[in-house]
């Protein structure tokens, strides 16, 4: 059996793991949900080290603890930030909604440190939850693990791609292919009008995202228990960004209304719902090459991705586009944890969202998904397919749309004539429209010109 020792709390004693660094409220909250074994995410846990040490900081600047007991707490931080701090982090997501077990977890393992360190007790209420309250420190701490996370993941990572898909357009530019809406055959593009396509709505998430940091970077630090800022110094809020802003590098500051970001979750709603937007647009691009790369004989064969592993485990020689396929279920999964964000925004019931822990674990779960699929997907699928120019060629000089280049000049009922006839006849569109109307073979060979076409204009 493992060894014990007795710790105690307000509401009495517990045994406790001897080897563990928490103490009795841990304990309680891992006794009291045995839910799914998933404690809280890592950059969640890490962010709340940081908030504890920028907090200890800006208490000791405001002379609420003594500065002895200030710097063993922030090296109490540091040295947990300096090693796999999780193993000293069991509490499970669902547990909870106000996130009270895991600020107290924190509470407790720093103090437990700090103690250590200063050779003296320090308290993990009164010293390292000095001016804080769970109801301020985990609506604080999801902000600042987001706002890290999109400024140093997934901002480099949507960066990469678009980069990554810019190169590719001015590789694929010489090709032209048929154009298809409805899945069906439709006027010629280029290759490199697709890609930037592609690229433009990755620009935009970049571009929308970058436009929520602000808020994001708005912290509810200061509110403490309501949003009146009950038991913390008046300028503990100002001090704490200055903090935290040193010990990130980002520009936090005490949000307009602490009532709001206590009360409500608006902020990571927004931020999750441009994660969505992310998701749908990565979706577009992942089924696009699926679709491209199809075959390769009994499909479009426009493209070949690259070759990664042996696609089934029954038919020698099949190859899947995986790196798409993977993508396409990492986006499935943000637009779910979307829905969960979402539903758990609506539970801010008077001063208090009471979800917290389950939008934290889904917001950062989905910014580590498309962060790491979007590398995946520029690397793997996008930079290194080729084009298959005979097999774009064959089914340019066979795609009978191309007569719609002749609706000035001859009427949309007598080109629709001559599409159904090369369709029915399964001839080149040229030589039935040659039959069928009075332009000559050159005047047609211009019209019908599918790089010419791509172009647009009459």
């Amino acid at each position: 059996m493992t060894s014990t020792r007795i710790e105690r709390d307000s509401m009495g004693e517990l045994a406790v793991p001897a080897e563990a660094l928490y103490g009795a409220q841990t304990q309680r909250a891992v006794d009291n949900f045995p839910i799914s074994g998933q404690r809280m995410p890592t950059p969640f846990i890490r962010s709340l080290l940081l908030a504890k040490a920028a907090a200890a900081r800006a208490n000791v600047d405001l002379e609420q603890i003594a500065p002895a007991v200030g710097d063993a707490i922030v090296a109490a931080c540091q040295q947990l930030l300096a090693e796999d701090f999780m193993a000293h982090f069991p509490v499970d997501v669902f547990q909870t909604g106000s996130g009270t077990s895991s600020n107290m977890n924190a509470n407790e393992v720093i103090a437990t440190l700090a103690s250590r360190i200063l050779g003296d007790a320090v308290s993990p209420n009164d010293h390292v939850n000095c001016g804080q309250s769970s109801n301020d420190i985990i609506p604080t701490t999801i902000h600042v693990s987001a706002a890290l996370e999109v400024s140093e993941r997934l901002l480099p990572a949507l960066g990469h791609l678009l980069t990554v898909l810019c190169e590719k357009s001015l590789e694929v530019q010489p090709y032209v292919k048929t154009g298809r809406t409805h899945l069906m055959d439709a006027m010629p593009v280029r290759m490199s009008q697709v890609l930037d396509g592609w690229a433009q709505q990755i620009q935009a998430n970049i571009e929308h995202l970058r436009a929520l940091l602000p808020s994001l970077q708005a912290l509810a630090q200061g509110g403490t228990a309501v949003g009146t800022g009950i038991n913390a110094h008046p300028r503990f809020a100002e001090r704490f960004c200055v903090e935290l802003n040193g010990l990130t590098g980002l520009r936090f500051v005490p949000g307009a209304n602490f009532f709001a970001l206590i009360g409500s979750q608006d902020t990571a709603v927004a931020l999750s719902g441009q994660l969505k937007t992310v998701a749908v647009s990565l979706m577009k691009i992942a089924n696009d090459l699926r679709w491209m790369n199809s075959g390769p004989l009994a499909g479009l064969a426009e493209i070949e991705l690259e070759a990664l592993q042996p696609g089934s485990s029954i038919m020698p020689g099949k190859v899947n586009p995986v790196i798409p396929e993977a993508t396409a279920m990492v986006a499935a999964q943000v637009i779910g944890n979307d829905a969960t964000i979402a539903i758990a925004g609506q539970s801010g019931n008077f001063e208090l969202n009471v979800m917290l822990p389950v939008i934290a674990d889904n917001l950062l779960g989905s910014i580590g998904l498309l962060s790491t699929s979007s590398r995946l997907l520029a690397d793997r699928a996008i930079a290194g397919f080729k084009v298959n120019g005979p097999k774009l060629q064959e089914a340019l000089e066979r795609n009978p749309i191309l007569v719609t280049a002749l609706n000035p000049i001859i009427g949309y009922l007598k080109a629709a004539e001559i599409a159904k006839q090369a369709y029915r006849e399964g001839r080149p569109i040229i030589d039935v429209a040659a039959e069928n109307t009075s332009l000559s073979r050159e005047e047609l060979e211009r019209l019908l010109n599918p790089e010419a076409l791509t172009a647009g204009g009459l």
